[in-house]
């Protein structure tokens, strides 16, 4: 027999409650040929959880990020869809990022990533680097982004160009090494 007093929440209060603990935005971007959603969901309730449970004594803010993309199929004809989601963490606190920042943070850091493994991969034909042994692939890529960014340090905004000229002028890659002035 159910007891006429049972202590539960009630599901507006409950609501109003998980309300407060998140936050959503959302952008829509048409370019090349797609639209775009990006939809970030962020909540403060996970904190108390990942920073007693995990040790996670400088977690924030959690949050979703999902990216809804369509185009139409060139061959077909036929309208194409896909969607990704991805989950992250942050030290970040509300009053310092809300979602709208967050996204934006977000989306920096793949312009970021980009432009970084872009350059490398064109310049440097790192896909096609055979070299897959031991330590060798993380030292020539150590070695790629010491290059990269010594010569955006010189200026070089062209780095395909950048790096043929230092193929036929030595005395150029000495002056970057700052060995000869």
């Amino acid at each position: 027999m159910n007891s006429p007093r049972e202590t539960r929440s009630f599901p507006p209060y409950e609501q109003r409650q998980r309300d407060a603990e998140r936050e959503t935005t959302a952008t829509l971007d048409k370019a090349h040929g797609r639209l775009e959603r990006r939809t970030l969901t962020s909540t403060t309730a996970l904190n108390l959880f990942l920073q007693q449970q995990l040790g996670w004594s400088s977690v924030r803010q959690v949050f979703r990020v999902t990216r809804e993309c369509a185009w139409l199929d060139r061959e077909t004809g036929e309208r194409r869809t896909s969607r990704e989601v991805a989950y992250g963490i942050t030290d970040l606190t509300r009053a310092q990022a809300n979602a709208a920042r967050l996204l934006h943070l977000n989306r920096g850091h793949w312009g970021i990533e980009n432009r970084v493994f872009y350059v490398r991969d064109e310049a440097f034909g790192e896909d096609r680097s055979r070299v897959r042994r031991g330590a060798a692939p993380q030292v020539l890529a150590g070695l790629r982004n010491a290059a990269l960014n010594l010569l955006r340090l010189a200026g070089s905004t062209n780095i395909s160009a950048s790096l043929r000229s230092c193929t036929w002028n030595l005395k150029h890659v000495l002056n970057l090494l700052g060995i000869v002035n």
